[in-house]
């Protein structure tokens, strides 16, 4: 195995191999951090490894707090409980530590600290982000625990409307962490379907910017590299959790796919941000499922470009048949669900599904704009298992 330890500075500073969980605290020093709240889910929040990232930032002569009532799909109130205990604790910086959904939640708090205005009226939408006081955005570490949202690169939250059952997307520059550490042995617990799941979620962030119909030649070929590692280490990361070369790929993957997404998303995203507001289902499970079902839909306007990274995978048949047959049979292989009935959806609510995901910002990214009809016909078809 290569050396995978390296410090990169792009998007922003990357500090990738095993055991840098270590420089932790000096990193946050360095963001002039003297009282960090690390903000991660309860599921984590149990585990050693947070206990051990607040021992080593106070044995380092900081004052680390714990925050850690956040959601699977976090909401505004998380994120309104994660402000107030900030304030409460009067600390300086976040530590944000987990998975997308933790990243996504902390890096919301990091943004609300010094806001008068409340979070909705920072939705991405038009110029809403230049209403931030941006003096008041708390700097930010970001630590993924998981190989899927890449929102350590990000400079957006998902958060969930309650009161509306809507995911919206709140947006500043300045949300982008300003150092990430990418450390494999933070994922090593993680359980098979997770693994499976979110990889899946990292393979449909660089699939959708792949086809995303917007120029952007830097994002497309980071898609394409991206796509080749989930195809090579998925497998592996998901066969043997110890894998450190497989888990620190999928980290990586993971960047890149986050990374490249400025390009656009598309309607694997729009209707599963539609079902996790609905259902509260796993992001990247949904991602997985509607896979298929929405390369279908799309088929004539990205088949000449599946069909080139069909190539260079290396795929034995390079067309987009061939690809299609790979990602089915690699869904097979992990455990991935082939409808959404399986995990319990059903068809009752497809009238809203299809309004929900056809206004969704995501949709705006997708190669073909789908009525909210022609998005119902696709959940349908996901639901009921429908390829042919």
């Amino acid at each position: 195995m290569n050396n995978l330890t390296a410090n990169w500075n792009y998007p922003n500073s990357i500090l990738t191999g095993s055991g840098r969980i270590n420089e932790l605290a000096e990193t946050c020093k360095s963001l002039k951090m003297r009282a960090p709240l690390l903000i991660t889910d309860p599921g984590l929040a149990a585990l050693a490894m947070i206990g051990e990232a607040v021992d080593s930032c106070n044995e380092s002569g900081l004052r680390c707090g714990l925050f850690s009532n956040i959601q699977g799909n976090p909401t505004g109130k998380n994120v309104e409980d994660g402000v107030a205990a900030y304030k409460a604790g009067k600390y300086d910086g976040v530590i944000a530590f987990g998975g997308g959904s933790a990243l996504d939640a902390a890096k919301a708090v990091a943004l609300m600290v010094g806001q008068n205005a409340p979070l909705w009226d920072f939705e991405d939408v038009g110029d809403n982000w230049t209403r931030v006081n941006e003096a008041g955005v708390a700097p930010i570490v970001a630590v993924p625990t998981t190989a899927g949202t890449g929102s350590e690169v990000g400079r957006a939250s998902v958060i969930t409307d309650e009161d509306s059952h809507v995911k919206r997307i709140i947006f500043h520059p300045l949300m982008l962490p300003s150092v990430v550490i990418l450390d494999p042995t933070l994922t090593i617990g993680l359980p098979p379907h997770i693994t499976a799941a979110t990889g899946m979620d990292a393979l449909s962030h660089n699939l959708e910017a792949l086809c995303s119909p917007f120029y952007h030649p830097m994002a497309e070929g980071i898609a394409i590299e991206g796509i080749r590692l989930v195809k090579e280490y998925l497998p592996r990361a998901v066969a043997d959790g110890t894998d450190i070369e497989a888990r620190t790929q999928m980290l990586v993957a993971s960047s890149m796919g986050a990374t490249a997404f400025q390009k656009g998303l598309g309607g694997m995203h729009a209707i599963a941000h539609s079902l996790g507001a609905l259902y509260g289902a796993h992001h990247g499970l949904l991602n997985a499922i509607l896979m298929p079902y929405v390369l279908k839909a799309n088929r004539v306007e990205v088949e000449e470009r599946i069909e080139r990274l069909s190539r260079y995978l290396n795929l034995e048949d390079s067309s987009f048949d061939g690809f299609m047959a790979w990602v089915l049979e690699m869904r097979v292989n992990l455990g991935i669900p082939h409808s959404l009935s399986l995990i319990d959806i059903n068809e009752l609510q497809a009238a809203l599904v299809g309004k929900m995901s056809a206004v969704d910002p995501s949709a705006g990214g997708n190669p073909i704009t789908f009525s909210a009809e022609q998005y119902s016909e696709i959940f349908l078809n996901a639901v009921k298992g429908q390829l042919d």
